[in-house]
Formats: C-alpha cells, sequence, structure tokens
C-alpha cells in the first residue's frame, strides 16, 4: 500500500501528520508527506524542515483573514495536486483545512476512482473565526462552501472532535464520520503538588490573543476572590498580554507573569502550584478540544472551561474540571483528587496508543468499503 498525507499547515503538521506518519510506516506502509514551507504563526518561510517530508513552496501572507491568505491557500491546493498527480496512490490522506484542498482532491479522485481519500477536518474555517461579522461576508461564506459542497465525495471524514460533525452533518452521513482526537506520548507523570491554602491558585497557558475572554477570566476572578484570594499564574505571550495582566489585577488578583516556557518540567512545577487552568475562550470561537486543555490534562491540573462541546462533555463525564456558567464558582471547587482523574483521562483518551488504535480502525473501515 502507498499512503500520500497532504496538509497546507505547519501546525497541524505538528500536531497531527507526525503521529500519522510514525503510524503508517511502524506496519510497513509506504508513506509520503507533502506539507507547505511557510510558518502560519510567525508569517514567514520556515527553517525547520524534515529531511522526510516533501515542501511546496508556498505565497506568504500576513494576516490571517485576507485575500492574500485565500489565495495562498488555492495555490497551494494546486500545486500539491500537480505534484502527485502521477503518483501511484492506494490512498490520500488529506488534513483541511485549507478548504481549497477538498475541491481539488475530490477532482483527483474523480480522475483516479480506485483511491481512497480520506478527509482529516482537524480545524473548522471559517466557522472558527473569533469575529463574527466576518463571518457574513460573501468571500467568507464561499469559502466555506467549498468544504461543504465537495466533501461527501471522499471515502471517509475524520473529524478532530465530535463539535466538527455538527456541522457535517448536513453534507455527510454520521457512519461515514469518526472522530479521532489529537495525541501525544506518554511521558513519565513528575508531578508533586504544592497547592497554598490560603489563596486560589491559577494558571492560563498559551497564545494571549484575540479569542479568549479576558472579560470572562476577570469575571472568574472575581467571583474566587470572594472566596479566597487569587493568584493568576500566565505563561505565554501575544498581543493582548497587557490588557489580560491589567484586568486581572483590576479584579484583584495577584499576577505572576512567566513569559513563554518550553521546558516540560519547568511547566508541570507551575502547573503543581496551581489548583486550575484556564481555558477560556469568545463564545463565538468553534473549538472541541484546545491544544492549552490537553497541557492541563497531560499536567493532572484540573480545568474552569467554557469551550462548548467535547471539552464540556469531558469536563461533565469524567469530573476533571468546573464548566463555567455566569453562576458563581463558590459551590463548585473541586476537591484535589480530581488531579488523579485529569491525568488518568489524558493517558486514556489523548495517548499516542489511543490514536494509533483509532487510525487503524479508520483504515480498516475505508478499504471495507471497498
Amino acid at each position: 500500500m502507498r499512503i500520500v498525507i497532504i496538509t497546507g499547515s505547519d501546525v497541524y503538521e505538528h500536531q497531527r501528520v507526525d503521529l500519522l506518519w510514525e503510524y503508517f510506516n511502524s506496519i510497513g506502509v509506504e508513506t509520503e508527506v507533502y506539507s507547505t514551507d511557510f510558518d502560519h504563526r510567525n508569517k514567514e518561510i520556515r527553517n525547520n524542515l524534515k529531511s522526510e517530508y516533501h515542501y511546496i513552496k508556498s505565497r506568504p501572507y500576513k494576516k490571517n483573514i485576507s485575500v492574500q491568505r485565500i489565495i495562498s491557500h488555492i495555490t497551494f491546493s494546486n500545486d500539491v495536486y500537480k505534484a502527485i498527480k502521477n503518483k501511484q496512490v492506494d490512498l490520500l490522506w488529506v488534513l483541511v483545512p485549507p478548504n481549497s484542498l477538498v475541491k481539488s482532491f475530490v477532482r483527483y479522485k474523480r480522475n483516479n476512482p480506485n483511491i481512497k481519500i480520506v478527509f482529516d477536518v482537524i480545524d473548522m474555517w471559517p466557522e472558527s473565526m473569533p469575529i463574527r461579522k466576518y463571518k457574513k461576508l460573501p468571500l467568507i461564506s464561499t469559502w466555506a462552501n467549498i468544504r461543504n459542497k465537495w466533501i461527501d465525495n471522499s471515502d471517509f471524514i475524520i473529524t478532530e472532535c465530535d463539535l466538527y460533525q455538527s456541522i457535517l452533518k448536513q453534507y455527510v452521513k454520521k457512519e461515514k464520520m469518526r472522530t479521532v482526537y489529537l495525541a501525544r506520548d506518554i511521558l513519565p507523570y513528575r508531578s508533586n503538588p504544592t497547592l497554598p491554602n490560603d489563596k486560589i491558585a491559577l494558571c492560563y497557558l498559551g497564545s494571549i490573543n484575540n479569542i479568549i475572554d479576558i472579560e470572562t477570566i476577570t469575571r472568574i476572578i472575581s467571583e474566587l476572590k470572594r472566596v479566597k484570594p487569587v493568584e493568576l499564574h500566565i505563561i505565554g505571550d501575544g498581543e493582548n498580554k497587557e490588557t489580560l495582566i491589567n484586568k486581572a489585577k483590576c479584579a484583584g488578583a495577584i499576577v505572576i507573569y512567566y513569559g513563554c516556557i518550553y521546558d516540560t518540567d519547568e511547566k508541570q512545577r507551575i502547573f503543581d502550584s496551581c489548583h486550575y487552568g484556564l481555558n477560556i475562550m469568545k463564545p463565538e470561537v468553534f473549538v472541541g478540544l484546545t491544544m492549552k486543555s490537553m497541557d492541563y490534562f497531560e499536567a493532572g491540573l484540573p480545568i474552569i472551561n467554557n469551550i462548548v462541546g467535547d471539552t464540556w462533555d469531558f469536563v461533565d463525564k469524567y469530573n476533571i474540571g468546573i464548566n463555567y456558567t455566569e453562576e458563581t464558582l463558590a459551590s463548585s471547587l473541586l476537591d484535589q483528587s480530581a488531579r488523579s482523574r485529569t491525568r488518568a483521562f489524558f493517558e486514556r483518551m489523548l495517548s499516542k496508543d489511543k490514536f494509533f488504535h483509532d487510525i487503524g480502525e479508520v483504515i480498516e473501515q475505508v478499504f471495507q468499503e471497498s
């Protein structure tokens, strides 16, 4: 069997493609990866290219919401199509977005009807845009329709979370879709909680950008401060850093800012000094499972969460945090046995072994359909 994996974003390459590559190679499948040479987060040409992957030269763009970005995606889709059109392939595994890849490789399948195609929906764009007004623009709705109109012409669809299927079920039968969560290696768990008794310690991890809900974070601080003093530990950076720090202080929190930390042991020490991790985003953000919540779960840190869909259900089902509503948090504070439940949830649901198992079942189902 020959498999080609295609991804138009370096973000998905690190979070998804590397695991797919590892799995397919572990079962002896000849696998090639085609990715982009453009760094989406830093908006520059990448310098961390893997020797075993193929990289398509991509058009740079400066803004996430721009015509230039859409042109870049369309050009990438056309270029990667040309790069593989004469290859002997049994399965194409295509990560979406960009949505233009859906239309391009449905066309590919029509020209090569014996090839299997799996679309792996790792994000919903433009649904995940944090600004409602842009979603109504004709260009943006057209971009969503490129995915929705063509996606059912694949053999199978993977979604990164169940939430995405709430939209895709309008276009695809449920039995043709399956959720496979992001995953990580299970590394040795080195946790030694040193939690303060005289205050409530919170942690915010990640980009401090326009999709986090700073107003809700400050409201949480104000409510918790009625019970005990509040300390907020911030790991990360972004354009709204000063706003978060200043508003958290105004709400009554003692703020400890670390900047970006990449060392796992150092992050674990900070997590071990906190009662909860904050998983708080604006309500218009359409995401089921955040990367920051995976970091919290891996560290055994229960969360205060307002993300609807998968994460909300996980918190309810496994008792690994608090789902925040407008009601006060005072009567909802968890006992700290939640730390062991949180780590156990991570090992059971978000491990590499679970990912490999699920992908194996997907491959079996795809080829049983033939």
